[in-house]
C-alpha cells in the first residue's frame, strides 16, 4: 500500500510486482485510519514496521508491505 497526504490521506493498493495498482483506493480524514488500515492487513508485523510507517506519516507520504486475506484481496480487486 501506498499513501500520501493529499486533501486527506490517500492511499492506493499495488500488486506484488509494485507497478500494478489496484482499483480501489480510499481518502481519510486523519493518519490514524492509515494505521488502522495498516493493522487490518496485517502490515505492522514488529516495531519497525510501525516505526516506518510513522516515519511516512511524518513526511506525508510513504509505502508499507500488507499481508492480506483472499477475501480483502479481492474486495480490492474489484474496486
Amino acid at each position: 500500500m501506498y499513501y500520501m497526504l493529499r486533501d486527506g490521506w490517500y492511499c492506493q493498493f499495488l500488486e506484488a510486482d509494485l507497478k500494478t495498482a489496484l482499483p480501489r483506493t480510499f481518502t481519510f480524514a486523519t493518519p490514524e485510519k492509515v494505521v488502522e488500515l495498516a493493522e487490518r492487513g496485517r502490515g505492522l508485523k514488529d516495531l519497525a514496521t510501525k516505526h516506518a510507517l510513522e516515519h511516512g506519516i511524518g513526511m506525508g507520504r510513504g509505502g508499507i508491505h500488507l499481508h492480506l486475506t483472499q477475501e480483502q484481496y479481492n474486495k480490492l480487486k474489484r474496486g
